[in-house]
């Protein structure tokens, strides 16, 4: 295993305590701990079991009964230049007790474009939806459509798009969702720990935009806040990445 090797999974390891910690600290302590496994040039982190491969499921409670369990893994990687742990694909599924199916999931894939790398796919059922996916089955004319041809539509095909690479949800959101929508059992004190590890994410992810797009930055801060602002030597310095091209840091926290 390489230097690069050894850094990546040790920074995919913080990350997983930083899961740890948030997933005790709403849902309780019996909570399964994330761990990070070496896959190559990308690291798992997930609830692991005994095999080191397989990902368990965290059990949710509602009323003290088991209702709910979620899903969740990350395969982290670098970004582009190699300084920062980047995901390259990220799942957060929400299932009823036992079943095989979810009933939503949040997914995130650095390389999508189309369907969006960030995205929600609801797993249910309305007649109205149900007719549009018919609809625009019929339009595509390639046998490489988006749709099965010959099955019925499904509402879980269609990507939700949620706030792009860099402004999309975090575990914590989903969290805060399950307690909201379904009163499902939390830890004293969960709010304060959602609401720190929220904060954390969205600064992370701000740094990361000022990245991307500096010169708005700048023009930000000078006009409108006050600031005087010095750009550094132009030269030898990348330019800002398109949108598409974007790295990620992580989809959740």
């Amino acid at each position: 295993m390489t230097t690069d090797e050894v850094s990546l999974e040790t920074k995919a390891t913080e990350f997983a305590d930083t899961l740890t910690t948030l997933t005790r600290g709403v849902l309780g302590p019996d909570s399964p701990p994330f761990s990070a496994s070496n896959s190559g040039t990308r690291v798992l982190v997930a609830p692991l079991g005994e095999d080191g491969e397989t990902v368990t499921r965290i059990p949710v409670t509602i009323d003290q009964v088991p209702c709910l369990q979620l899903h969740v893994q990350h395969f982290c990687c670098w970004d582009t230049a190699g300084q920062y742990l980047a995901t390259d694909r990220a799942d957060v599924k929400v299932f009823f007790e036992s079943s095989l199916e979810p009933l939503l999931r949040y997914e995130y894939v650095r390389k999508w474009k189309n369907p969006p790398g960030a995205h929600l796919q609801v797993h249910a059922h309305r007649d109205e939806l149900a007719y549009l996916l018919r609809l625009a089955e019929r339009k595509q004319s390639t046998p490489s459509g988006k749709f099965r041809r010959g099955k019925l539509p499904r509402i879980s095909e269609i990507h939700f798009p949620v706030g792009g690479h860099r402004f999309r949800p975090g575990l914590e959101d989903v969290l805060l969702l399950l307690e909201r929508e379904f009163a499902i059992d939390v830890e004293p004190g969960w709010r304060k720990i959602v609401d720190a590890e929220t904060q954390k994410w969205r600064l992370l992810q701000l740094r990361a935009a000022v990245r991307d797009a500096p010169d708005v930055a700048a023009a930000v801060l000078r006009d409108h806040l006050g600031y005087t602002v010095i750009p550094p030597e132009s030269e030898g310095l990348p330019a800002p990445r398109p949108a598409a091209e974007q790295d990620s840091r992580l989809f959740w926290p």
